[in-house]
């Protein structure tokens, strides 16, 4: 019997063996819970494609057949799933000995393409056998407040983007899709290093679809880097987007961008219709820590209580006992710390002796060289009808924390 011998099915089989996820054998939805529109089409072609490698890994080669035969069919550009495709009419003849077993001189002919094919196909069987534990929020999620009604996370390691939805029950991830990063890797530093940022940013707009070039597909979500801490360490460059795919690819190679996080359109599609500018959070790093919330509480309360006390300060009016919360190289807005401690002596005079209410708040943590904490809260001054949005960028120095930055959102 013709017999298909690739990593991937033979990763498959271990899944088999250990269980993959419910999901994943049978319904045709990236997370089953995920409460997408009727006509959302994300995660389907993923699904289906692990469903078919289920099939190979259990010998049932011909019904693999049928549903590839159907997947190419509904997503003709999608390229791994032809490899597939090509594999089993192969096997029909002959045994395939690894995915996309060709001959020697398409082989050689199309050896990149291959090889990154393989490295997607590796790669979305890694993350799906690697579930994030149940209930479990990327570490570095200290508290999101009800103002980030979703989060996103993108592990650059597991070429993977999870969405969460954060309601009043909980913070659930709600889907999770593969994804493809800069062709030079992660870390960016340099305008032009084909390289994808790592750190704390947030969603700045959603741009038309007319707009933009086939090369992004259905859409395209800016987000602002270089952030706060990036322009800090000298890091330069900009249009860092999540977008689609051109209409010639389902999906792209694990490396293949100039630095944004590309995404398939289904996939892109449904993130598109279900977050908001501005309040969502994007974490972008590699090999997610996962936690709890109820892990994190303590730090949690402690960081609130922190933003009370500097909260109670500035509402004394004594600018020295509020300076103290704030770093020697604090800048902001082109100030440093003398030139804001100007600015914040007028204004603690005319609001002298009103309490301050803080609500709202979201504290995300980032660490690589530095001990980061970005809180994001709202400002209401006793008496007044309306109050403001700020973000403050705290950092670690020695066992101490002080403000590094400090700004009012749009």
């Amino acid at each position: 019997m013709p017999r298909v011998l690739t990593l991937c099915v033979l990763a498959v089989m271990v899944g088999v063996s250990m269980g993959l996820p419910e999901w994943a054998q049978a319904r045709p939805r990236t997370v089953p819970e995920s409460p997408a529109p009727a006509s959302s089409q994300d995660g389907r072609a993923e699904a289906q494609l692990i469903q078919i490698y289920r099939l190979i890994g259990a010998g049932r080669h011909r019904d693999a057949l049928r549903q590839a035969q159907a997947l190419v069919e509904a997503y003709p550009h999608f390229q791994l799933a032809q490899l597939v495709y090509g594999d089993l009419l192969a096997t029909q003849v002959r045994p395939v000995q690894r995915l996309g077993d060709v001959s020697a001189e398409l082989e050689q002919a199309g050896a990149a393409n291959l090889q990154a094919l393989r490295q997607e196909s590796q790669l979305r069987i890694a993350a799906l056998q690697q579930r994030p534990p149940a209930d479990a929020l990327p570490a570095q999620f200290i508290g999101l407040s009800k103002r980030n009604k979703h989060a996103i996370a993108v592990d650059t390691a597991k070429a993977r983007l999870y969405l969460f939805e954060n309601t009043n029950r909980g913070t659930k991830l709600i889907a999770d899709y593969y994804i493809s990063v800069g062709k030079a890797g992660v870390g960016k530093n340099v305008e032009g290093d084909q390289r994808t940022p790592l750190g704390v940013y947030f969603i700045t707009s959603n741009l038309d679809p007319k707009s933009l070039q086939d090369l992004y597909g259905t859409g395209a979500l800016p987000i602002n880097y270089p952030n706060v801490l990036d322009l800090r360490r000298g890091k330069t460059g900009s249009g860092i987007w999540l977008h689609g795919t051109p209409s010639a690819q389902f999906s792209r190679a694990p490396l293949a961008t100039d630095g944004c996080v590309a995404i398939a359109n289904p996939d892109l599609d449904r993130i598109i219709q279900t977050v908001e500018i501005r309040t969502t959070p994007v974490l972008i790093g590699k090999n997610f820590t996962w936690t709890t919330p109820a892990q994190v509480q303590r730090e949690r309360q402690q960081w609130e209580e922190t933003l009370r006390q500097w909260a109670s300060a500035k509402s004394t009016g004594r600018l020295n006992e509020v300076l103290n919360y704030y770093a020697a190289d604090f800048n902001a807005a082109g100030k440093d710390r003398v030139a804001f401690a100007r600015a914040m002596q007028a204004a603690l005079g005319k609001d002298k002796g009103k309490p301050i209410e803080l609500n709202d708040v979201s504290l995300i943590r980032w660490s690589d060289e530095a001990e980061i904490m970005v809180a994001t809260f709202g400002e209401l001054k006793q008496g007044a009808r309306t109050g403001k949005t700020v973000r403050q960028y705290w950092q670690k120095r020695a066992d101490t924390w002080r403000i590094i930055y400090e700004g009012a959102q749009g």
